[in-house]
């Protein structure tokens, strides 16, 4: 089963009832065609780059899940059909990026300003005036 993202903007114009049931049946798609939902990220009302039929702003929610290629596909077959999602798009999570972030998520260490090494170029030199 491959991993994908789908991230979709809904029309603000929508009550918080309307949103949330238009979330749960695009979510139950997923799991109609025999995904498994990873994550399900909501992030709210949110300005827009530039209008969208006439709509500043728009919902974004962003699900994560595994799946055949034909959950994606039935998905955006959905999207198309409801006049209330603005902007939808999906992308196939490659086996290096899982591997990548399951890595990162392990080893995840803060660096100091001190442990990076500074090259000898960028120190700066002092003049003669200083080194007296």
């Amino acid at each position: 089963m491959n991993q994908y993202e789908t991230g979709f903007v809904i029309a603000p114009n929508l009550s918080e009832e309307e949103i949330s049931a238009l979330i749960v049946q695009m979510a139950e798609v997923i799991s109609a065609k025999k995904g498994r939902m990873i994550k399900q990220d909501l992030w709210g009302k949110r300005k827009l780059a530039y209008p969208i039929k006439n709509f500043h702003e728009g919902f974004y929610v962003f699900f994560n899940y595994e799946g055949t290629p034909v959950v994606p596909a039935e998905l955006e077959r959905k999207f198309k059909q409801t006049d209330s999602i603005l902007r939808f798009m999906t992308v196939r999570k490659s086996s290096g990026d899982l591997m990548k972030s399951r890595k990162k998520e392990k080893t995840e260490e803060p660096v100091s300003p001190e442990s990076v090494p500074v090259p000898a170029e960028a120190a700066p030199e002092l003049s003669h005036e200083e080194e007296k």
